[in-house]
C-alpha cells in the first residue's frame, strides 16, 4: 500500500516540474529578449562615448572607411545625398528663422507704434474732454441753468441754544435759531390760533378778525409747527373793557411760558401787536419776553432790541380796502398849505401860547437843558404862521377833545375824515415825535406817519431819536424828511428850498410805501414777515406762473417764407438755429437776491416781490446798475468777444451772446389771418417759440392745419376773453425777451432782428414799432390819446414790441386791479395801461425802432382799432390810469433808433454794423 501511495505521490510531480520549467523558460526568454538589447545598447553606447572620435566603433569613420567595402557603397552614397539634403534643409530652417525674428521684430515694433498712437490718442481725447469740460464750466458760470432748490425742513428734534447772557441783549445771531430756518426751507411760518392762550379772548374782534384773513392769503403759513421756522403769535391790541383788564406782567409771562411750542425761552417766536388807535398799551413792557421777538408800534428805549424787535405800522384799514381813486392826486406839487399841524399836548402848553417871542437856543442851554423842545417848537411855528410869507396851518389846541394819548406825545385832533381833508391840501405834514426821548416810538406818530403817506402830504418828523416803522429795512430819507428838533427854526427855509421834482419823487415814493408796506392788513401781515425773513437772509418763494393749458392741434406740411419777410437784400440777420430751442437762465439770484438788495429791494417802486414770492428772472432795475456795475441796467449774463462786419451779424455777441426770445401772439377768431403770420415767422433767427394765446371761447376748427415752421408752437385756452392774457406770464414762456405781437401785424425778419437787438441794450424798457403819445386837452382839462405823426411819442403798442417778462409778472399781479378791470370793460387799453407800468417803475420812455408808425394788414378783416368809439375809450382810459396811480408817468421822448446801413447794400468785405441815431 504504501508503494503505491508512494507513486501516486511521485506520478504528480513531473508534471508540476514541467510546469515550472516552462514558466522560468518563459522569463529568461523575455529578460533576454527585451533587456539584453538595452543593456547592449547602453554599453556600446557607453564605450563609444569613452573612446573618442577616433576610437567609436559604430560612428561615423572619416575617410569614408565604410565605403571600402563595396557591398556598401551604395548605402555611403544614400548616406551623403540625405546629409546634404539635410543640410539644405537645416540652412532654409535657419534663414526662415531669421526671416520670423525679424518679422517678429517688426511686429513688435508696431505693436509699440500702436500704442504709442493709442496713449497719444487717449490723450487727445483728455484734452477735448478737458476742454469740452472747461468750455461747460465757462458757460456754467456765465449761464448757468439753474432750478428750484430742493426744500429743506427742520428736524423735529429741538436741541435748544446756549442761554443768553441777557434777554435784553438779544440780536438774532444770539437768539433766534438760525438751524430751523435753512435758505431752502421755504419760510414756513406757523400761527397760533388766538382761542389757544387765555388772553386771545381779550384782543379786538377786528384785529382779530384782519388778522386771521391775513394769515388765511399768506403763501408762508403752514399747519405743521414741527417744520415751522417761524412762530407767531398775536398779542394785541386787547379791548377796553372793565371786565377785562389788562392781565400783570407776571401772569402774561406764565401763559407765554405755556404755550405749546415756546420751548422754554421762546426762540423763533414773534409776539405781534397790531395798535388801531392812537393811544395803544404797551403792556409787553415790564415783562420778560425772553427769546421771543417783539413787534408793535410803541416802543421804550430800554424796551427796544435793534436788530431783533419790529416797529410795526398802525393796523388803520383793518377790514376795508382803501379805495385808490379817493386818493388825491400827486401834482400839483404844491398845494394850498405849506405845512400843517394839528395837535394838542396839555403838559408842554405854558408860555409858549402867548405872544411873546420865543427864547433863544442859546439862552435855553445856558440854562438847565431843556427835557424836550416842544415849547420852542410852538413858538416858531407859530412866528412862521404870523409872518404869511407861506400859507401855513398849525393848531396846538384841539377845537374838540382831543385823542388820547401817551404822555409827552402830541394827541391828534378831531376824527380821521376832517384830519385826512386838511392832509389832501398840504404840501407837508409836521409829525412832532415825543418829548420823552425815552419813548423812541409810538403809535400817535405812526397814525400821523400813515394818514400823510396816503394823501400824498409828505411827512416831516421833528426828531431824530424816533424809530419809524422798518427803520433797519425802509430808507425812509427818500419819502420823509427827518429834522432834529433843535433846527426848528430852519424848518420853514429847508422846506422852501425843495424843487418840484424832490417833492414828486418823494410824494411818489411815499405813495408807494403806503401802499406796499401799511395799506391793508394783508400788506401789514406780510410785511412784518418779510421783514424776518429778508434779516435771516432766506430767498421769497418763486412767483406763481400761469399754467399753459394748451389745445391740441395738428401741423402741416413745411411752412415757406413769405418773399416780402425774407428779402433783407444781403444783410445776413443771424444763424438760423439747429440745435433745440433753449430758455433763459433762470433763478440766477435766488439767494443773492435778498443779501445784495436789501434797500433797494424794499424802497424800489416796482412792486413788493419782497412781500409776493420772486420771478424766476430777477431783473436789476435801472436805478440799481451802479451797484452792479452795468450800465444796461438789467443783469449781465455772460460777455462777448466783440466783433464787426459779418461777425457782429452771424452772432450776437454783447453781455449775453447766446439768447432767443418767444413770440407771444394774441388772436381772436382770425384762422386765415392767423396762419398767415405764423407762416411769416418761419426762419426767423433766435426765436425760442410761439406762444398763441387763443382768446375765444371757441376751439380752433378741427379741420385746421397748422404751419409747421420747425419750433414749437404752444396754443393755449384761455378762461375767458380778456386783453388782459397778452400779458400773463405764461410758464410755456421761457425767455426773458418777449415780442408781443397782434395777428395781423406785418413786420419783416430784419425788423424783429433789429428790435431785437436794439430791447437787449435797454432791457427794462419797451421796444417797439408804432409811436403814440399823449396830450393835454386845455379845454377840457384832462389827457387825450394821439395816435398823429408826431416828433414825439411817449408810447409804444404792445402790438409790436419787445418787453421784459418781468413786467407780465408785474402787469398780472402787482399792477391795482382796477387797471384790469378797465381794460375787461372796454375790451381796450391793454397796451396804454403797459406803457403806463414800465414808465411808472423805470421813470423812462419807451424806445421806438425804425420809422414805421403802422403796420396795416391788407385784406385783414376789420381789427377793434377801426371802431369809432375805439379812441374816445382810450381817452377815457387815460384820465383813469392817471387817477389810479395819481400822476401822470408817461414821458415824452424824440428819441428813435434806426439803422443808419438798415437798408444800404455794401460789399461783404466792408462791415456791416448797426448804428443807432
Amino acid at each position: 500500500m504504501q508503494r503505491n501511495g508512494g507513486m501516486g505521490g511521485g506520478g504528480g510531480q513531473p508534471w508540476v516540474f514541467r510546469r515550472v520549467r516552462l514558466t522560468w523558460l518563459s522569463f529568461m526568454l523575455f529578460f533576454i529578449l527585451v533587456f539584453f538589447p538595452l543593456i547592449a545598447h547602453y554599453y556600446l553606447t557607453t564605450i563609444d562615448e569613452a573612446g573618442g572620435p577616433d576610437k567609436r566603433i559604430f560612428g561615423p569613420r572619416p575617410g569614408g572607411e565604410l565605403c571600402e567595402a563595396k557591398h556598401v557603397q551604395d548605402l555611403c552614397r544614400i548616406r551623403e545625398s540625405v546629409s546634404e539634403e539635410l543640410l539644405q534643409l537645416e540652412a532654409k530652417r535657419q534663414e526662415l528663422n531669421g526671416e520670423i525674428a525679424r518679422l517678429n521684430l517688426r511686429i513688435e515694433a508696431c505693436k509699440r507704434s500702436i500704442d504709442s498712437a493709442k496713449q497719444d490718442l487717449l490723450q487727445l481725447k483728455n484734452v477735448i474732454s478737458q476742454t469740452e469740460h472747461s468750455y461747460k464750466e465757462l458757460m456754467a458760470q456765465n449761464q448757468p441753468k439753474l432750478s428750484l432748490p430742493v426744500r429743506l425742513v427742520p428736524d423735529k428734534d429741538d436741541p435748544g441754544l446756549p442761554p443768553p447772557k441777557s434777554a435784553r441783549a438779544c440780536r438774532l445771531r444770539s437768539c433766534f435759531d438760525y438751524a430751523r430756518c435753512p435758505m431752502t426751507s421755504g419760510f414756513p411760518v406757523y400761527v397760533y390760533d388766538t382761542g389757544s392762550y387765555p388772553w386771545g379772548e381779550n384782543i379786538d374782534p377786528l384785529v382779530k378778525q384782519a388778522f386771521a384773513a391775513s394769515v388765511k392769503s399768506n403763501i408762508y403759513v403752514t399747519d405743521n409747527p414741527s417744520i415751522a421756522c417761524l412762530y407767531v403769535v398775536l398779542v394785541g391790541e386787547l379791548q377796553e373793557s372793565p371786565g377785562s383788564p389788562q392781565p400783570p406782567p407776571s401772569d402774561l409771562e406764565k401763559q407765554l411760558r405755556q404755550l405749546p411750542y415756546w420751548r422754554s425761552d421762546g426762540h423763533n417766536h414773534l409776539l405781534v401787536h397790531l395798535s388801531r388807535k392812537s393811544l395803544t398799551q404797551n403792556f409787553l413792557y415790564n415783562v420778560s419776553t425772553s427769546r421771543a421777538a417783539v413787534a408793535q408800534s410803541t416802543f421804550l428805549e430800554g424796551q427796544y432790541r435793534e436788530g431783533f424787535d419790529l416797529v410795526v405800522s398802525p393796523l388803520v384799514h383793518a377790514l376795508s380796502e382803501p379805495n385808490f381813486l379817493e386818493v388825491p392826486p400827486q401834482v400839483p406839487v404844491k398845494r394850498k398849505y405849506l405845512f400843517t399841524f394839528q395837535g394838542e399836548k396839555v403838559e408842554s402848553l405854558r408860555s409858549s401860547l402867548l405872544e411873546a417871542p420865543p427864547q433863544s437856543f442859546e439862552e435855553e442851554i445856558e440854562g438847565d437843558p431843556p427835557a424836550d423842545y416842544d415849547d420852542r417848537i410852538i413858538g416858531t411855528l407859530k412866528a412862521v404862521q404870523d409872518s404869511h410869507l407861506d400859507q401855513v396851518l398849525v393848531e396846538f389846541t384841539c377845537k374838540n377833545r382831543p385823542r388820547p394819548s401817551l404822555p409827552t406825545e402830541w394827541a391828534l385832533c378831531g376824527e380821521r375824515e376832517e384830519r385826512l381833508e386838511v392832509l389832501k391840501v398840504s404840501t407837508f405834514s409836521l409829525v412832532i415825535a415825543p418829548g420823552d426821548g425815552q419813548l423812541i416810538a409810538s403809535a400817535g406818530c405812526s397814525m400821523r406817519l400813515f394818514e400823510a403817506l396816503e394823501v400824498g402830504a409828505i411827512p416831516v418828523v421833528l426828531g431824530d431819536h424816533s424809530k419809524l416803522p422798518y427803520h433797519h429795512l425802509i430808507r425812509w430819507s427818500e419819502a420823509v424828511i427827518i429834522v432834529p428838533k433843535p433846527r426848528i427854526t430852519e424848518l420853514h427855509f429847508l422846506l422852501r428850498s425843495l424843487s418840484d421834482n424832490d417833492l414828486l419823487a418823494m410824494r411818489r415814493q411815499g405813495r408807494f410805501l403806503w401802499e406796499t408796506y401799511f395799506s391793508t392788513s394783508e400788506t401789514v401781515f406780510g410785511t412784518i414777515l418779510a421783514s424776518i425773513r429778508t434779516s435771516i437772509q432766506v430767498p421769497a418763494a418763486p412767483i406763481r406762473e400761469e399754467p399753459a393749458q394748451e389745445i391740441p392741434h395738428k401741423a402741416g406740411k413745411l411752412a415757406g417764407t413769405d418773399a416780402n419777410m425774407a428779402d433783407n437784400g444781403d444783410l445776413d440777420l443771424g444763424p438760423v438755429e439747429t440745435e433745440p430751442p433753449y430758455a433763459s437762465p433762470r433763478f440766477l439770484r435766488n439767494f443773492t437776491y435778498t443779501a445784495s438788495d436789501l434797500y433797494r429791494t424794499w424802497n424800489r417802486p416796482p412792486g413788493p416781490f419782497h412781500l409776493f414770492p420772486h420771478t424766476p428772472f430777477d431783473p436789476v432795475l435801472p436805478s440799481e446798475a451802479k451797484f452792479l456795475g452795468s450800465g444796461t441796467g438789467f443783469r449781465p449774463i455772460g460777455g462777448g468777444s466783440g466783433g464787426s462786419g459779418r461777425e457782429f451779424q452771424a452772432a450776437l455777441g454783447g453781455n449775453t451772446p447766446r439768447e432767443q426770445f418767444t413770440v407771444v401772439m394774441l388772436t381772436y377768431e382770425r384762422e386765415e389771418v392767423l396762419m398767415n403770420s405764423l407762416e411769416r415767422l418761419n426762419g426767423l433767427p433766435y426765436l425760442n417759440k410761439v406762444v398763441v394765446v387763443w382768446n375765444s371761447p371757441k376751439p380752433p376748427s378741427d379741420d385746421l392745419i397748422w404751419p409747421d415752421i420747425g419750433l414749437p408752437i404752444v396754443v393755449v385756452r384761455t378762461e375767458k376773453n380778456s386783453l388782459n392774457n397778452r400779458f400773463l406770464p405764461w410758464d410755456a414762456v421761457e425767455t426773458e425777451a418777449i415780442l408781443s405781437i397782434d395777428d395781423d401785424a406785418h413786420l419783416r425778419h430784419d425788423e424783429i432782428m433789429f428790435g431785437f437787438r436794439v430791447w437787449r441794450e435797454a432791457r427794462d424798457r419797451i421796444v417797439g414799432f408804432p409811436g403814440r403819445f399823449h396830450a393835454w386837452d386845455v379845454n377840457h382839462q384832462s389827457w387825450l390819446y394821439n395816435s398823429n405823426y408826431s416828433c414825439e411819442l411817449s408810447m409804444v403798442l404792445t402790438g409790436a414790441a419787445f418787453f421784459h417778462k418781468y413786467y407780465a409778472y408785474l402787469y398780472s399781479y402787482v399792477m391795482p386791479q382796477a387797471i384790469r378791470d378797465m381794460v375787461d370793460e372796454y375790451i381796450n387799453c391793454e397796451d396804454i395801461a403797459m406803457n403806463f407800468l414800465v414808465s411808472h417803475i423805470t421813470r423812462k420812455p419807451p424806445i421806438k425802432v425804425t420809422s414805421r408808425w403802422t403796420f396795416r394788414c391788407p385784406g385783414c378783416p376789420q381789427a377793434l382799432s377801426h371802431d369809432d368809439s375805439h379812441f374816445h375809450e382810450r381817452h377815457k382810459c387815460i384820465n383813469f390810469f392817471v387817477k389810479v396811480y395819481g400822476y401822470m408817468p408817461l414821458l415824452y421822448t424824440q428819441f428813435r433808433v434806426d439803422s443808419v446801413l438798415f437798408k444800404t447794400r455794401l460789399p461783404h468785405d466792408k462791415t456791416k454794423c448797426f448804428k443807432f441815431i
